[in-house]
């Protein structure tokens, strides 16, 4: 059991001369690590809708390994003009002295919990959560539950979504941990969208254990004590930037 607190149709890409997509790099993050150095270029789009788009940033986290994701994704969404990240945690289903038998970290009262309503608001989501046995952790499972009525109404249907994860090990989930949340989007009708390989040569670097997978971001909690890595935190902050201009891109008329 894995600690951790811790495809998107697209629209019609003009050609270059080389018929590859016309598309201009990310910025790298502000590590110089070559981690992400050649990631995959994609390009913003240059007209601005009249109103600020928003992603919002949706964890469940009970050592911080993901709410860690979480922030610097932000700062990926944020960095993307136009698109704003917005943090929300679900809702905790464990008693108070269970947690603190499991020596859970405290929770940032400064961001909100979200209820199923106020998913409406979003222009798309990133959701994050640690590992369960392969599965998304019962919390937040919890709240996708807690969505019936917008499902039964079909509220969030076209919206993009996109997961990140937190394991314990190399080999608990770093992938199916996603891929089995998908199925949340597909009965709501949203899209998933997965980062694939545009994070570049940081996906085939060897020389340091991370997580993340072409389905995310992620990070290895190990026993709770280790703490995200530089890498790890880039690969998050390039999923937001990614994120961010997808859904530019899908609002534009």
């Amino acid at each position: 059991m894995g600690k951790g607190g811790g495809c998107v149709p697209s629209k019609k890409k003009p050609r270059d001369a080389a018929g590859g997509p016309s598309n201009a790099p990310i910025p790298a993050a502000e590590n110089a690590d070559a981690a992400n150095a050649s990631a995959t270029p994609i390009q913003e789009t240059t007209s601005q809708p009249a109103a600020n788009l928003k992603i919002f940033i949706i964890f469940y986290s009970m050592y911080g390994h993901v709410e860690a994701l979480a922030r610097r994704m932000k700062k990926g969404v944020d960095g993307v003009e136009g698109v704003e990240g917005v943090l929300y945690r679900v809702q905790e289903t464990l008693p108070i002295e269970v947690l603190q038998k499991m020596k859970a970290a405290p929770k940032d009262e400064d961001i909100p919990e979200i209820t199923a309503a106020e998913l409406v608001a979003a222009d798309g989501f990133l959701f994050g959560f640690p590992t369960r046995y392969g599965c998304m952790a019962a919390q937040m499972k919890a709240f996708f539950d807690s969505t019936g009525q917008l499902w039964k109404e079909q509220k969030l249907a076209g919206k993009p979504g996109g997961f990140f994860v937190s394991t314990g090990t190399q080999g608990g989930g770093q992938e199916t941990t996603a891929w089995t949340a998908i199925t949340q989007l597909v009965h709501h009708g949203m899209l998933f969208v997965p980062i694939g390989y545009t994070f570049g040569t940081g996906m085939f670097n060897m020389d340091s254990i991370r997580g993340g997978s072409p389905y995310g971001a992620g990070v290895l909690a190990g026993d709770g004590t280790r703490e995200a890595s530089e890498t790890e935190l880039a690969l998050a902050e390039h999923q937001g930037k990614y994120m961010a201009v997808v859904v530019k891109r899908l609002a534009q008329p």
